[in-house]
């Protein structure tokens, strides 16, 4: 048997095979490239494992091997295997052979799989004729790397290989400039905001903006049950508008073992395709990390929605985040339902429509938590931004204000929320959630210069403004300065200045420069 692979020589063994495009194909666009390929790798593995069990249990009854492959999750058709590429890697035509073979798988599993492959791996990106040929048998090569063995039964575990397609598109997104921030949202912040969202056995849980799909699957491993155990009882449902995007979430979901998953292609505010009659499905969780401040995002058709998403008012036409907002509140179990969603500051104070939204979204007690968190930690863009958590079924009108924005990892291009972090701010909303009925009435502070518990009087006083700073103060009160310490430093220093300008005139008249 094979030596199972450590994950971080599966990382790096896919890193290296990226070399391939590398400084000839645009980072954006050898991504898909080099996932589709992974994909297809696992797909070639996994099917191989079980005929490979089946050949076992079966020995020669190809006849029942044959039906029982038919019931598999999947279908690879004859000739479509990755280890077909290996055999014809000598070819003239890899391209034109990659692309129907995908083109096959997808055609078997339209429930599935339909939509996935979307790399054009015959395209002139890749180079002339013999560098394209040359190219792709580089990368076949690349994947029949040892440690890039796939089976279940090398593996042992269907998270090793989710893990390292996370790592593969997190690299990606690190690379990708404002682009990357589309597709993948930081680890440690989707740990964050699913442990706010606390999400049970049983949950429909959704994401409208969902990206490669990253924080919807961090959500669901948040998944307890009674017991507080790790549950798969869940139902997941996504959309994307882009469709590049939105396949690299059908593979992730599918990579997850969570392919029963429904993601849909389509934008969310024009088109949502989640709907139950002439209603929006709603869920028990929706969580998103909306694009910020997104122009035209479709406020001419607003104030005439069929699904009464803006009934709290229109958003302006340059800034859409109120728009995703008032589409998660739409969405989500009236009487129950949670929404956490990663906004810019500007969110919390902008005034005119947005100060109306605001206000209705206080009034109506759906804002349960304000968390600011460091600047610098998204893919795309330095500045800080904050989580909004709200419940549509809060037992009082209180608020919890955190501010986070000291709480991170400095890095060289990027800060990072540690796990220490993440577990200071859980805690402090936990303890807001257990104590928030607590001396009713009356605003608290929960941790010193950290965590403020507002009330709705609180609230009102700043005119509905979440500006954070209002509620936690974090004021450092500078050291009185000694006056006379101070002016004699200042004497000592002018008198060494003095002593130095002296000596460098002798200097000068000794080189005759003077």
């Amino acid at each position: 048997m094979s030596q199972r692979p450590t994950q971080s020589e599966i990382n790096n063994a896919l890193w290296k095979a990226c070399d391939t495009f590398r400084g000839v194909v645009d980072p954006d666009d050898y991504k898909n490239y080099i996932l589709e390929f992974m994909f297809l790798k696992y797909l070639s593995d996994k099917w191989r494992d079980t005929y490979a069990q089946m050949k076992e249990q079966y020995g020669d009854n190809e006849e029942l091997i044959a039906r029982k492959m038919s019931r598999q999750p999947y279908q690879l058709p004859e000739g479509c295997s990755f280890y077909d590429l290996v055999d014809n890697m000598d070819q003239s035509d890899l391209g034109e052979r990659i692309n129907k073979i995908v083109a096959k798988i997808e055609d078997e599993n339209k429930q599935k799989l339909e939509g996935v492959f979307n790399a054009d791996f015959n395209s002139n990106k890749i180079g002339d004729e013999r560098s394209k040929n040359e190219r792709l048998k580089n990368l076949i090569n690349d994947f029949n790397d040892p440690k890039l063995d796939f089976r279940p039964s090398v593996i042992g575990s269907v998270d090793i290989i989710g893990d390292s397609y996370m790592y593969l598109i997190e690299r990606f997104a690190s690379g990708s400039g404002k682009k990357g921030g589309e597709f993948f949202t930081p680890h440690n912040i989707s740990v964050l905001l699913a442990k706010l969202m606390q999400p049970k056995a049983g949950s429909r849980i959704c994401d409208p903006t969902c990206g490669s799909g990253s924080l919807l699957i961090t959500v669901a491993d948040e998944v307890k049950d009674a017991e507080g155990k790790k549950s798969k009882d869940f139902a997941l449902y996504a959309q994307e508008s882009n469709r590049n995007t939105w396949a690299l979430c059908k593979m992730n979901m599918f990579l997850h073992n969570m392919d029963d998953a429904h993601t849909a292609w389509g934008d969310t505010i024009r088109n949502p395709k989640h709907i139950e009659g002439d209603k929006l499905k709603t869920f028990d969780v929706v969580v998103a990390n909306p694009p910020f401040s997104l122009d035209k995002w479709g406020a001419d058709s607003a104030a005439n929605d069929i699904f009464n998403r803006f009934t709290m008012g229109v958003p302006p036409k340059s800034k859409g985040d109120y728009a995703f907002i008032s589409h998660m509140i739409a969405s989500a179990h009236h009487g129950s339902g949670k929404v956490g969603v990663i906004v810019p500051h500007g969110v919390l104070f902008r005034g005119s429509s947005e100060g109306k939204i605001r206000k209705q979204l206080i009034e109506n007690n759906y804002l349960e938590a304000v968390i600011g968190l460091p600047q610098n930690l998204f893919f795309g863009t330095g500045i800080p931004a904050a989580i909004l958590v709200f419940n549509k079924g809060k037992a009082n009108t209180d608020v919890l204000f955190v501010d986070a924005s000291n709480e991170y990892i400095g890095g060289k291009n990027q800060n990072e929320l540690g796990e220490e972090h993440v577990q200071k701010v859980v805690k402090v909303y936990n303890q807001f959630k257990e104590g928030a009925a607590i001396n009713e009435g009356e605003g608290a502070v929960l941790i010193d210069k950290f965590a403020y518990r507002a009330t709705y009087d609180d609230l009102l006083e700043n005119d509905f403004n979440l500006n954070i700073p209002r509620y936690v103060d974090t004021f450092e009160e500078e050291e009185p300065v000694n006056i006379a310490e101070t002016q004699k430093e200042i004497e000592t220093l002018e008198n060494e200045l003095t002593d130095i300008r002296s000596q460098m005139s002798q200097y000068l008249k000794e080189l005759n420069l003077i």
